[in-house]
């Protein structure tokens, strides 16, 4: 049987692939074979890399649809196919929900939904023409499921993102599948800014009932799960990647 974890020859594109989920992500493809192109607006300090081979770098604003409908270009010019599409890029600073700008908000929503909708879009031109058509992968977070108290945009963002891929499957099948992971609390280079020093990181893992925070590499494997022929008859789907949730509140006040 061939391996369902092979992916050389296949062409995977993951957005903020430099840092972060990102780099968890094309590290694991780069690891089963793919050709892994990375995109962001600066190149990161250092590419990731796997047995000799390293990702490619194509400098991108994804906010701006021309510059992404060019990275799109660029890929098929480069490499003739483009098989996965992984929407990562996102995030947000904290804001106030009663002082945030619109400006501020419009910025939020364009990066965590605008934008992935364009490259879904440009990469499904792509994909419905190949024999064998494509995967898109877009993460989403807890975020978009729970309250996002300091993040509002990027929650309600996330949470059109997820109802964005539930429409695009029924779309675009049977050529193109499209599906979601919601991550929860992940441990990157950033944890410190959202939980802490250590002492902070190991209370907020606490929570978690698997005890820990998730690893990049977490949500890269439900990737390659979701891009391989495992994944054939998954579409429209959200994987919660998220270690078991949160923990009622209530239980630990009633406790108390």
């Amino acid at each position: 049987m061939l391996d369902p974890m092979d992916f050389r020859g296949k062409v995977v594109l993951v957005t903020g692939g430099g840092k972060g989920v990102g780099r968890g992500i094309s590290q694991r493809f780069l690891e089963c074979g793919a050709q892994v192109l990375i995109c962001g607006r600066e190149a990161p300090p250092s590419l990731p890399a796997s047995g000799g081979r390293e990702a490619l770098f194509l400098a991108c604003d994804l906010r701006d649809v021309e510059q992404s409908a060019r990275l799109i270009e660029q890929i098929v010019e480069g490499f003739g196919r483009l098989d996965v599409l992984v929407n990562n890029a996102g995030g947000s600073p904290n804001a106030e929900a009663a002082t945030a700008s619109p400006r501020f908000s419009e910025s939020i929503i364009r990066l965590n939904l605008l934008a992935p909708l364009n490259l879904c879009q440009q990469a499904n031109r792509v994909m419905q023409a190949q024999a064998d058509g494509g995967a898109i992968i877009n993460i989403c977070s807890v975020s978009a499921t729970r309250p996002s108290p300091g993040t509002a945009a990027y929650g309600a963002a996330k949470a059109g993102l997820l109802n964005l891929t539930t429409s695009l499957a029924v779309e675009w099948a049977p050529k193109v599948r499209v599906n979601a992971v919601t991550a929860g609390l992940i441990l990157t280079e950033q944890a410190a800014m959202h939980y802490g020093d250590d002492a902070g990181i190991a209370r907020v893992a606490a929570t978690v009932p698997l005890q820990r925070l998730a690893n990049p590499e977490d949500i890269g494997d439900t990737c390659l799960y979701l891009a391989s022929t495992l994944a054939r008859y998954v579409s429209g789907a959200d994987i919660a990647v998220h270690g078991g949730g949160e923990r009622p509140a209530f239980l630990d006040a009633a406790v108390g």
